[in-house]
C-alpha cells in the first residue's frame, strides 16, 4: 500500500471511479467523499462505497489528499480548471485522472498550483459492479507522470492490484486508440455476429460463438496474423461473394463492417504472403461492388438520421 494511507476523494463515481475507489478502500486507504449526480452513480456509491458521502466536486477535492478524476475525456479539462478556479485543489495534493487519451497536459492547471499529478488509466472495460474488483488483478495501467511522481503512480497501481506500463505523453492518444479499437469495436463486431446468427435461425448465438471466439482471441493474442483462418486467407472468392449477398438480403446492418474488416484482412493476408495478389484482386472487386449496394447504404443513412434526431431531441 502507498504509505501512509491516504484520504481519497473521487469525482465522477461512475463505472470506473466507484470501482477504483472501492479497491483503494480495500487496500487500506480512506475514501472520504464521492461526487456524482445520476441515479446509477448514486447507486454505485451506495453499493460499492457504503457510508461514503456524496458531495459536490469542489467539496470532494477539499476533503482529500488523493483526488481521483474519473470523468469522461471531453469533460476532464473543464473539471480540472473549475476545481482549480474554486481553490479546491492545493499544493502537495495528489491529482490523478483515469483517462486513456489524456496525459499530463490536461492537468497543467492543477500542477501550476503545486499539485502532484499523474495519468493512471486501467486497460480494462468496467461494468461498475463488484465483478470488476476481481478483474483488476493483473490489469495493466497506462501511466504517465513526471519523474518525481513515478514511484507514487506505481505504488498506486500496486494498491489497485494492477501492473504498470509507462506511456509517453505524446503517445497517450495512440495508446488509447489501440485499446478502443481492440475492445470497443470488438463488442460491436461480436454483437453484429450474434445478430447475423440469429437471423440465420440460431437459438443461442452467444453459445454458438463463445468457443469459436475464445479460441480465435487466444490464437490472435499468441500468434498475430498467423492465427488468421477463413475464406479470405484461403482466397475463396465464391464464399465471400455468397456471404455478401446473404448479408445484403438478411442482415444489411452488418454489411459495411463485414466489408471493412474483410478488406483489412485481405491486405494482411497478401502482405504476409498467404494470399496471391490475383486472388486478392478478385475478392477486392467483390467488396467494392458490395459497398455500392443500395440496401446497405440505405440502412446506414437511416441509422445516421435516427441518431441525429435523438441528439436534437
Amino acid at each position: 500500500m502507498v504509505h501512509p494511507a491516504l484520504r481519497v476523494g473521487v469525482v465522477g463515481a461512475g463505472r470506473v471511479g466507484a470501482v477504483l475507489a472501492a479497491r483503494l478502500r480495500a487496500a487500506g486507504h480512506h475514501v472520504v467523499a464521492a461526487a456524482g449526480d445520476s441515479d446509477a452513480t448514486l447507486e454505485r456509491i451506495e453499493t460499492l462505497l457504503p457510508g461514503v458521502p456524496n458531495a459536490k466536486p469542489s467539496a470532494v477535492a477539499r476533503e482529500c489528499e488523493l483526488l481521483l478524476l474519473t470523468v469522461p475525456d471531453d469533460m476532464l479539462g473543464n473539471v480540472v480548471s473549475t476545481l482549480v478556479g474554486a481553490g479546491a485543489i492545493r499544493e502537495g495534493q495528489y491529482v490523478v485522472h483515469t483517462s486513456g487519451r489524456h496525459g499530463l497536459a490536461v492537468l497543467e492547471p492543477a500542477a501550476a498550483v503545486g499539485a502532484r499529478v499523474a495519468a493512471v488509466h486501467p486497460a480494462m472495460t468496467f461494468t461498475g459492479t463488484a465483478v470488476d474488483l476481481e478483474r483488476l488483478a493483473g490489469c495493466v495501467f497506462g501511466l504517465t507522470a513526471d519523474a518525481g511522481e513515478r514511484a507514487f503512480a506505481e505504488s498506486l497501481v500496486h494498491d489497485l492490484g494492477g501492473r504498470p506500463m509507462w506511456v509517453p505523453e505524446e503517445m497517450r492518444t495512440l495508446y488509447h486508440a489501440g485499446l478502443a479499437h481492440g475492445a470497443n469495436h470488438l463488442v460491436t463486431l461480436v454483437t453484429e455476429a450474434m445478430e447475423v446468427l440469429a437471423a440465420a435461425g440460431a437459438d443461442d448465438p452467444a453459445g454458438t460463438l463463445r468457443p469459436l471466439l475464445t479460441a480465435a482471441l487466444d490464437n490472435a493474442l499468441a500468434h498475430g496474423d498467423a492465427a488468421l483462418t477463413g475464406p479470405i486467407v484461403r482466397g475463396d472468392a465464391g464464399t465471400v461473394e455468397a456471404h455478401l449477398a446473404d448479408l445484403r438480403d438478411n442482415a444489411p446492418q452488418s454489411l459495411a463492417s463485414y466489408v471493412a474488416l474483410a478488406r483489412a484482412t485481405l491486405g494482411r493476408a497478401v502482405t504476409d504472403g498467404r494470399l496471391l495478389p490475383i486472388r486478392a484482386l478478385k475478392i477486392n472487386e467483390l467488396l467494392d461492388a458490395a459497398v455500392a449496394d443500395a440496401p446497405a447504404h440505405q440502412w446506414a443513412q437511416e441509422q445516421a438520421h435516427q441518431a441525429a434526431q435523438q441528439v436534437r431531441g
